[in-house]
């Protein structure tokens, strides 16, 4: 079976990608899990694409294997696509969602737009070859209080099109075939199908 190594620390993130694979006996497995001592990349892009590819190029040529790696935020209209790259620590830099959401909300306090996005943009790198991008994107609103348990970063002030309720009130379930990231997945999947 062919491993694809995947630039993430959290194990939602590895089943999902592995979840999409599948059909293709492919195996995602976590860089960390395959080797000792893996360092952070330092996302130094101004958008989710630089982002996403100076993971995967840095973490395949330093590992010489095939690497897939995402950079995904939120943006926001009236905030000129704030938060974007900087959503996971919009409040600083402990990364901490309860204060993302609430900077956010504040920032947005009186605006009548509520127009907002998710992101992925996922990076497959390998060694020699050209990395081939794809993007995913769910659009909604921003409400005006967080609602829901289930999810999390700013899944509980998200409100996808279609819906009334947030994120994180439609569970994991409604969220994994309507986010972002599976359709950044889906367009990945039918771009290296072939190739795999």
């Amino acid at each position: 079976m062919k491993q694809v190594y995947v630039a993430t620390t959290n194990p939602g993130k590895i089943k999902e990608f592995q979840e999409m694979f599948n059909s293709l006996d492919i195996q995602m497995v976590s860089l960390i899990d395959a080797f000792e001592n893996v360092g952070d990349v330092e996302e130094t892009g101004t958008t989710f694409e630089e982002n996403a590819r100076l993971k995967a190029d840095t973490y395949s040529k330093t590992y010489d294997v095939p690497v897939m790696a995402d950079d995904s935020g939120l943006t926001v209209t009236a905030l000129n696509g704030e938060p974007g790259v900087y959503s996971a620590r919009y409040a600083g830099l402990d990364k901490n969602d309860d204060n993302n959401m609430m900077k956010l909300l504040s920032n947005l306090d009186g605006n009548n737009n509520r127009d907002a996005a998710f992101v992925s943009v996922i990076a497959y790198s390998r060694p020699g070859e050209e990395t081939i991008i794809s993007e995913g994107r769910c659009e909604g609103r921003i409400a005006e209080a967080p609602e829901g348990t289930e999810g999390f970063g700013y899944d509980p002030i998200f409100i996808p099109d279609g819906y009334n309720h947030t994120m994180a009130e439609l569970g994991p379930e409604v969220k994994n075939q309507i986010s972002h990231r599976k359709y950044a997945l889906d367009q990945m999947l039918k771009q290296i199908k072939d190739l795999l």
